[in-house]
């Protein structure tokens, strides 16, 4: 069985620890999700350090070897998530590599993947954002960052809205998909925003042609985002919106009215750089709550 099969069929929501206290508050969020979806929670607790580092740190506490140090914060991370809802089925596991290689893999066939945006302190909080970043650019499926005020929790609803930027390339979107799937779940409507610009060479100072640029911008905006909802779940509230703007900064400002930010992300068969656009890059960064990278075949937003 493929992954993308396997995924479809409900693969594992799969969570990123490091024993930080930010990658416990992800563990809640994504004890929630999993509930949400009805799917198993796997957390991993992945560190090519504690190979090295580990065993002297265990041998200063009186422990034998660097795996029951490694096995008592994933233990950890995965009682919390069972504490919090009781009824779910909740695997863990340590691998001992590079996280962003680790987590990518696991994504393969999981539904999902969340990971923090912070580590323990000093470098290690810039290793973990290099982390999720390297994994929100390499996944197979979708990966949800936790960024901004996220109040530990994906249910019940904070603001009581989804958000998804639709991009150019909108038919059949995989992000929109995800998103809708995201709002039904929660029971919250889905707000589908189109960003549009008019060029500065395409505008006039004719007063008989002034507006007729932007105006034409707007409707093919307007024409993009219809195409994009076209064939959305039953029961998804959608509200439309077409803004002027960049498309950072519209989604960032939407963001703080959001629950989750879903924007798509290009894979370029056998590319080996970062696969992500410049909007989720920038949102990736600015966003003021999580926001879900959804893997496609096509342009981001």
């Amino acid at each position: 069985m493929n992954a993308a099969v396997e995924r479809s069929l409900g693969g594992p929501l799969v969570v990123g620890v490091d024993g930080s206290e930010p990658s416990l508050r992800a563990v809640d969020w994504a004890a929630d999700e999993a509930a949400l979806r009805g799917v198993s929670l796997r957390v991993v607790y992945a560190c090519l350090w504690e190979r090295y580092e580990g065993a002297a740190l265990a041998r200063e506490l009186g422990r034998p070897a660097a795996l029951p140090l490694a096995q008592e914060v994933v233990g950890a991370a995965a009682e919390r998530a069972r504490g919090r809802h009781p009824g779910l089925l909740v695997s863990a596991a340590v691998v001992f590599e590079e996280p962003e290689y680790a987590l990518v893999r696991e994504g393969r066939n999981a539904s999902a993947l969340v990971v923090g945006t912070r580590g323990r302190s000093g470098i290690a909080e810039m290793l973990l954002g290099s982390v999720s970043l390297a994994v929100a650019a390499h996944a197979d499926c979708p990966v949800i960052v936790l960024r901004g005020s996220h109040d530990n929790q994906a249910t019940p609803p904070v603001h009581g809205r989804v958000v998804v930027g639709v991009g150019e390339d909108a038919k059949a979107s995989a992000a929109v998909r995800f998103a809708a799937e995201e709002a039904r779940r929660r029971g919250v409507p889905l707000e589908a925003v189109r960003a549009w610009r008019c060029p500065a060479h395409e505008s006039t100072d004719h007063p008989l042609l002034a507006g007729e640029p932007a105006r034409l911008h707007e409707e093919r905006a307007v024409e993009q985002l219809e195409a994009a909802l076209q064939e959305l779940p039953a029961g998804v509230e959608v509200r439309r919106r077409t803004v002027e703007g960049h498309p950072r900064r519209v989604l960032a400002d939407a963001s703080h009215r959001a629950d989750l930010l879903v924007v798509g992300a290009r894979r370029r068969e056998g590319h080996i750089g970062l696969q992500l656009g410049r909007v989720a890059h920038a949102l990736l960064h600015h966003s003021a709550c999580p926001v879900a990278i959804v893997p496609h075949q096509g342009h981001d937003a």
